[in-house]
């Protein structure tokens, strides 16, 4: 089965055929002391930022590793950007969303503290909840063997997340315009996905630098949280005639995205 390690410390000028990338850390004594890695074994090794490259291990040693590189693959930047927020959810419900969304394509999540959610994060626990769900993608986009590491943004508040979305620009990029696309997922919203990014990336691509998908919590999201995030210009829009869970709604979405966008 194939591998990929990270080692984020690594030069932009280390990947290229013939060089040798070294491993150390968690991810060395993992593939060595858990997946057995054995010298010859074809894997890959990236720096999380959309370098990655392949070869044979050529040595291995205390608590370390390294390959030959023989292949070099250069992710460029997808446009249009996909932002997942999601809603704090108890036990590990708002986790498995995004964890599967890192596997399918995601390039940022935002955790949002909504006013349903029974999970809250306060004092030490924001930035405790900040590096378990950095863990998470880490670990998702290893499994997905994707050259990119999605970034965790900071938590935010509904009063944030609605000054984002009438102002772009403030949960990620400076130069996000206002032809970016924030969609809320609310099973009762009169407009389907489908009709909101107006089926198909033809018509789509040229629309948004970036697509935000907003979800709730388990007990969905307040009515006046939806007032104010439509107001601010973001649109609510249904998957379908189901009502998914907060772990499946985004990374469903995110599916139907990769489809429309011509990517899959």
């Amino acid at each position: 089965m194939a591998s990929l390690y990270l080692n984020e410390s690594l030069h932009p000028d280390a990947f290229e055929a013939g060089r040798r990338l070294p491993v150390g850390g968690a991810d060395a004594r993992h593939a060595t002391q858990v997946a057995r890695i054995r010298t010859g074994e074809r894997v890959a090794v990236g720096d999380g930022r959309g370098r990655l490259a392949w070869g044979r291990v050529v040595h291995i040693g205390q608590g370390e590793f390294a390959i030959e590189a023989d292949e070099i693959v250069l992710a460029e930047r997808p446009s249009p950007r996909l932002i997942l927020v999601q809603a704090l959810a108890k036990g590990d419900r708002d986790e498995l969303a995004i964890q599967a969304a890192t596997e399918l394509g995601v390039d940022e999540v935002v955790p949002w503290q909504a006013s349903r959610s029974v999970s809250v994060w306060k004092g030490d626990k924001v930035a405790k909840g900040l590096e378990r769900w950095r863990a998470v993608v880490r670990e998702a986009a290893k499994q997905a063997i994707r050259p990119v590491v999605p970034e965790v943004g900071g938590l935010v508040t509904t009063k944030e997340l609605v000054a984002s979305v009438s102002a772009p620009g403030l949960l990620s990029e400076p130069e996000a315009s206002r032809r970016d696309l924030v969609l809320v997922l609310e099973p009762s919203a009169l407009e389907s996905f489908a009709e909101a990014l107006r089926l198909g990336p033809a018509s789509l691509a040229p629309e948004a630098g970036r697509i935000t998908l907003i979800v709730g919590p388990e007990g969905g999201i307040d009515g006046w949280e939806l007032r104010e995030l439509e107001l601010a210009g973001a649109r609510l829009v249904r998957l379908g005639p189901e009502v998914l869970r907060t772990s499946t709604a985004g990374p469903a979405a995110l599916a139907a995205l990769q489809v429309l966008l011509g990517r899959w």
